[in-house]
């Protein structure tokens, strides 16, 4: 940028953290550059910017060997004293270092002011053996910086790349042989929409975990013949709302599906009625909602819906609010999901679902009482208004019995109407 005012070169940035920035890119009414945050933006001289150094010389810096200290090392590793020769203390260390680089499987180059492969193959000659690598928090522009490092890295099977803003593909990507062994990919904070992960997903034939926290996702669009090894998905900390699951329901492989800290009020299946599995989400184990809007016992009620569902994590939810005794909510959820076996990453034990399952049986029995519940199994009819608030009721009389009339005294009768948030609101 040159202007009367502030004569010379100028760079436009955006920062990582928008407030450190002071507009949007505009300066006096002429928009230089666009930001994501309107106050993303600075304006800096070039000689205050850093553009990066390439992967080998973060790599020797960062294990304490760059080509100043090996230069030197050839000069000066050795001394004679008459007809001895000495070694210089430390020459070896770093000679060995240097013949470990090809051994190495597992390196992180973090925060190392990466921006580029360097020298074409170097990577491949000097480091072939790579399977793991940490690329997060650099300065790795777009995605094709990081082909021209995985390029030359032909074992690669985890992948980081956290913390890189980076520009993504507009248009389906080829399926670069480079990422045929990935097997792990975390894009947390890097900007990437989903529509980005789909057009790159093609390259990621073998991929079973993919990690995209802090991206501000808010539309989600269903996987077409990519994703289909997918076994966990990691989508916290976006903004997605309940009605976008749907889109990722038919992942056949998910197991792990961790939505923490969204914008979901509510889970729904509509595809099956209460009783019966559904066919979204059909390998799920595993699913985590933490940090959520959810209020309604319905949601609760829906995961019971899930063929496969044995762990939950459900904290910092409303709902976890209308009960004040912490146990009893939890009684409450374990009653109401049958499969469960881990709730909030504390096993349940047989005993403890047999206590659930007997208290929640007693404690609604006299609303099952008043709604045409009976120890008959011909005159057993509870209303729909009873049977929607409490689905698994009926089976748990298979299980343990309809209660009888001793049983009704001793508990106090709950109100239907926290349980029937779901149907009125």
């Amino acid at each position: 940028m040159e202007t009367m005012q502030l004569c010379g070169l100028w760079l436009g940035v955006e920062w990582d953290n928008p407030h450190r920035g002071k507009h949007n890119g505009n300066h006096e009414g002429t928009q230089y550059f666009s930001c994501r945050h309107p106050t993303g933006g600075s304006f800096i001289r070039p000689s205050k910017a850093n553009f990066g150094i390439d992967f080998l010389t973060a790599l020797k810096t960062h294990y304490g060997l760059n080509d100043e200290q090996d230069a030197e090392c050839k000069k000066e590793g050795s001394l004679v004293i008459g007809r001895k020769t000495v070694e210089l203390v430390g020459f070896d260390s770093i000679k060995e270092k240097q013949n470990q680089l090809n051994k190495l499987i597992d390196i992180s180059v973090r925060e190392c002011a990466v921006s580029h492969a360097g020298p074409k193959e170097e990577i491949k000659r000097t480091c072939p053996n790579i399977m793991q690598m940490d690329l997060s928090k650099n300065l790795l522009s777009s995605w094709e910086k990081v082909i021209d490092i995985a390029y030359q890295t032909e074992n690669l099977e985890i992948l980081n790349l956290s913390e890189n803003k980076m520009k993504f593909p507009s248009a389906p990507a080829s399926a670069f042989t480079v990422f045929c062994k990935l097997r792990v990919l975390a894009l947390n904070l890097t900007g990437v929409t989903w529509t980005e992960v789909l057009l790159c997903a093609p390259a990621w034939p073998a991929l079973e975990e993919l990690y995209l926290t802090a991206n501000d996702i808010t539309l989600l669009e269903r996987p077409f013949n990519v994703l289909q090894t997918l076994k966990i998905l990691d989508l916290s900390n976006n903004q997605l709302i309940e009605n976008q699951l749907y889109q990722i329901a038919f992942l056949p492989r998910l197991e792990h599906l961790i939505l923490s800290n969204n914008r979901i009020s509510s889970v729904r299946f509509p595809d099956v009625g209460f009783g019966c599995k559904t066919k979204m989400f059909s390998s799920l184990t595993h699913l985590v909602v933490n940090g959520n809007q959810i209020s309604q016992w319905s949601s609760i009620y829906e995961l019971d819906k899930l063929q496969r569902l044995q762990s939950l994590m459900c904290k910092n939810n409303p709902l976890m609010d209308t009960e004040k005794n912490s146990e009893t909510l939890r009684q409450l959820i374990i009653a109401k999901i049958d499969q469960l076996t881990f709730l909030d990453k504390s096993e349940i034990f047989p005993e403890e679902r047999k206590g659930a399952e007997l208290d929640y049986r007693k404690t609604f029995g006299l609303d099952w009482r008043a709604a045409g519940g009976n120890q008959n199994p011909d005159k057993n009819k509870p209303n729909n208004e009873f049977l929607a608030a409490h689905p698994r009721y009926q089976l748990l009389c298979l299980k343990y019995g309809a209660p009888e009339d001793g049983e009704l005294k001793k508990q106090q009768p709950f109100s239907l109407k926290n349980q029937l948030l779901s149907k009125t609101k």
